[in-house]
């Protein structure tokens, strides 16, 4: 395997890994700003407040997304597993 073929498999990898990671940070991300407001406002300042919304919320969002990660790791490793079988 040459250099430029290293880095496409590592280049598709981490492209992977944006995908399937999105979807739980942006939601984590956007609970903790919503709960982070919600805690300015009131002026509660609970450390560990955020901690459980944000939990539930990534792992709804997991179970939704599950499919679609799944899909994306095995189209991954397929090509990954083309490029071993054909070099």
């Amino acid at each position: 395997m040459t250099g430029p073929e290293v880095l496409d498999v590592a280049r598709d990898g981490v492209v992977t890994l944006i995908y399937v990671c999105g979807p739980m940070m942006i939601v984590g991300l956007g609970v903790g700003v919503a709960i982070g407001l919600i805690q300015a406002l009131t002026q509660i300042q609970e450390m560990t407040l955020v901690f459980v919304p944000k939990i539930m919320a990534i792992f709804v969002t997991f179970m939704l997304t599950l499919p679609f990660m799944g899909s994306l790791m095995a189209g991954y490793m397929n090509r990954v597993a083309e490029r071993i079988i054909a070099g």
